[in-house]
């Protein structure tokens, strides 16, 4: 009886030990338009999907796997990166199953080519003036 017990808890720990999560990965998106592929996650991370704006203005999304210490935080991040100037703040929030943190359909990409030639355009105005 006690090598069918030791045989059930090898096979259940090999299970558990082996098992990463697989999330959505995006870069960056604007305007909840965000492209995504799959993404395996290391040992001790969770799928995260990031919310955030920029000059408070600019919606910014963000997804993949975050280390779980991190998770379910708001950060600054600044530019360059050692300095005081903020660029964007975004909270990531976690979730820990496979491909929780929902690739949104690519909807509305003409707002994403607009949006990016109106950044373009302000930035040669600034450039240029």
């Amino acid at each position: 009886m006690s090598k069918i017990l030791v045989g059930i808890f090898t096979v259940a720990l090999c299970f558990t030990m082996g098992y990463t999560l697989k999330c959505y990965k995006c870069e960056i998106g604007l305007w909840g338009v965000c492209v995504t592929s799959e993404m395996t996650c290391a040992d001790g991370q969770h799928c995260f999907s990031g919310a955030g704006k920029t000059a408070g203005l600019i919606k910014l999304s963000m997804k993949g796997c975050l280390n779980l210490g991190d998770c379910n935080k708001t950060t600054d991040v600044n530019f360059p990166t050692n300095s005081n100037t903020s660029i964007y703040e975004m909270t990531k929030t976690c979730c820990n199953t496979d491909l929780c943190n929902t690739a949104a359909p690519l909807t509305n990409t003409h707002t994403l080519t607009l949006a990016i030639a109106s950044l373009a355009t302000v930035l040669l105005t600034k450039v240029l003036g």
